[in-house]
């Protein structure tokens, strides 16, 4: 009578092991893999606002247009109409949960390269960060931007809107990757190797001698000495916008649609 007793231990042994079985290896079905936005897709790693840590991905626009007047940018050079066309697209970026941060950084191609054009602004706190020289593409034009391009090896800017990337040090010291952000615009700006960087052409020094700044192979380049620390106060996840009044960019932009 035995030998049954065994086998009934057994069949109650090896039920319960079973099932334990079963539950592990559905605990092991494989799941496919979540894809991340690709915000900052420039090289392997990619991110979105809400990746980068302590960052928000949203802030307020309320009486944005207050902070113009405020901050006397009239006074500046910058007009009120490229000031609101900046906000508009800014504002559709941030919607769409690209941007970590309120700055604002507007590069005016209307002024000549004479004028300081470049404009960093902390929205939230109604803030001018900076207000310094930048260098447009040697093959736009002299002393004023004209011609714009989106094409490899044009030497050309590329006008509209741009999220800041990651900062880095290259070929021409501490340099911030940018992403174009308008199709057909300027969206082959990583591939063109567009970045912020610094440039002993930009200077006041090269003002008095030759009457402009140098240019650049279509970098935005900024003076020297104020490189870095600008750099680190608008890098991953900001928004730049480059202006030109010229009819192409507006009619084909859709973030100013």
């Amino acid at each position: 009578m035995e030998k049954p007793n065994k086998a009934r231990c057994r069949g109650w042994v090896s039920a319960p092991l079973l099932g334990v079985a079963i539950l592990l290896l559905c605990s092991f079905v494989p799941v496919a893999p979540t894809v991340i936005g690709s915000t900052f897709n420039f090289r392997a790693t990619t991110a979105t606002a809400a990746d980068i840590p302590g960052k928000s991905a949203t802030f307020s626009f309320r009486n944005v247009m207050d902070i113009y007047d405020s901050l006397h940018l009239e006074t500046m050079g910058l007009s009120k109409s490229v000031f609101r066309l900046a906000v508009k697209g800014m504002e559709k970026l941030a919607k769409s949960g690209r941007l970590h941060s309120s700055v604002l950084s507007i590069v005016d191609f209307s002024q000549p390269s004479s004028s300081k054009r470049l404009y960093v602004i902390d929205l939230d706190n109604s803030e001018l960060l900076y207000n310094t020289w930048v260098a447009h593409g040697m093959k736009s034009g002299k002393s004023m931007a004209n011609v714009f391009s989106n094409k490899p090896s044009s030497n050309k800017s590329s006008l509209g809107f741009y999220i800041t990337g990651e900062a880095y040090q290259g070929s021409n010291g501490y340099s911030l990757k940018l992403q174009g952000v308008e199709k057909g615009i300027n969206d082959f700006a990583y591939r063109r190797a567009i970045v912020i960087h610094g440039a002993d052409y930009v200077s006041e020094q090269f003002i008095s001698s030759q009457g402009y700044i140098g240019r650049s192979k279509g970098c935005p380049a900024v003076p020297q000495e104020i490189c870095q620390p600008m750099i680190d106060q608008i890098k991953e996840g900001t928004c730049l916008f480059i202006y030109h009044p010229t009819s192409t960019y507006r009619s084909r932009s859709p973030l100013l649609k």
